[in-house]
């Protein structure tokens, strides 16, 4: 049974009351909004003060401000950069740098057009090292015009050779923003 959208509104209005009526304080019982009137300021603009201090209320001109915490560029993360750059032929599927991965698409040369590979690159930490990377390579190999495929995992050469390659051109990359920047963490060569 599909309901239509003026009678999903309808339940939701009709229901609406009971959950606003269902709300308690900490202590389990009814609490109307506003407090003790005792305890707030008869001031508005001290009220509002203090509403927004206990986390109650928004300003419109807050909204438009940015929040959340200090985020490094991902051009500023050597990891990242280098992690692009050395796939940067590949095709990407999804980018997250947030989320501290990199997925390409599935990728095949045209002298074989039957067998693909996709790479999987996920940052387990910002410091360059050898165990900053897990890095996942799969291999597609397709019969019947991409109607039978064997999925494998490769953990071979070619996965040591692209981890060693991002984490020569992250050294790089931090070696170069050093000069530049005077990096607190590398001393300039003299």
């Amino acid at each position: 049974m599909k309901l239509s959208q003026s009678k999903k509104i309808l339940i939701f209005l009709i229901f609406l009351p009971f959950v606003l009526i269902s709300c308690k304080g900490p202590e389990g019982k009814f609490k109307l909004p506003g407090g003790d009137a005792r305890k707030t300021p008869a001031d508005p603009q001290k009220r509002v003060e203090q509403n927004l201090k206990e986390g109650r209320g928004f300003r419109f001109d807050d909204a438009l401000k940015k929040r959340g915490g200090v985020f490094d560029f991902a051009s500023s993360n050597e990891l990242w950069r280098a992690s692009l750059d050395v796939i940067e032929f590949m095709p990407l599927s999804s980018v997250n740098y947030s989320g501290g991965i990199i997925i390409t698409d599935w990728y095949s040369e045209g002298n074989s057009p039957n067998e693909s590979i996709k790479i999987s690159i996920r940052f387990l930490t910002n410091e360059i090292r050898s165990d900053a990377l897990q890095i996942k390579i799969f291999n597609r190999k397709c019969t019947d015009s991409y109607l039978n495929c064997k999925l494998t995992e490769l953990d071979g050469n070619l996965k040591k050779e692209l981890t060693k390659e991002i984490l020569k051109k992250a050294t790089r990359y931090k070696i170069e923003q050093a000069t530049d920047y005077k990096h607190p963490d590398i001393k300039k060569k003299k």
